[in-house]
């Protein structure tokens, strides 16, 4: 939008609501709703590095340049470009939907730079919450 890419009317009307609970959250509605009781909750942590795959050649769309004194800095590139490659297999549908196909590339250039540079700075994980419920009916019937 600052860059004149992308209309402004077409940002503001672009909504994808989420949220994320923590796991206490996720707990209290699962057995709020009434159907199920909650057996376990796990949280698990995936830094962003793991998704990247050292064997694939693919990433030489964003490491043309690099600083060959420093080895963190292929790597960073490397792995922005893994980690903006998996939000685009997720995103481009809904992106390209609204705003056209013209500017995916770009917002995807733009977006993987915007990661190598946070990844250099911090490290960056993925957040999954796992929750094994059980029928609520079932667990009622149940002798413990």
């Amino acid at each position: 939008m600052c860059r004149g890419v992308i209309d402004e009317r077409k940002v503001e009307s672009f909504n994808i609501p989420q949220y994320t609970p923590c796991p206490s959250e996720l707990r209290e509605e699962v057995e709020k709703e009434g159907s199920f009781k909650v057996n376990k909750v796990e949280v698990s942590q995936i830094p962003w590095s793991a998704t990247t795959n050292n064997n694939n050649n693919d990433t030489a769309f964003y490491t043309n340049e690099y600083d060959e004194e420093d080895p963190n800095d292929i790597n960073n590139k490397n792995n922005g470009y893994c980690v903006a490659k998996c939000m685009r297999a997720v995103a481009e549908p809904l992106l390209v939907s609204h705003f056209g196909e013209a500017i995916i590339d770009q917002v995807f250039r733009t977006y993987t730079q915007i990661l190598v540079h946070r990844m250099s700075k911090e490290n960056t994980h993925f957040f999954n919450i796992s929750v094994l419920v059980i029928d609520a009916v079932a667990y009622s019937s149940c002798i413990f």
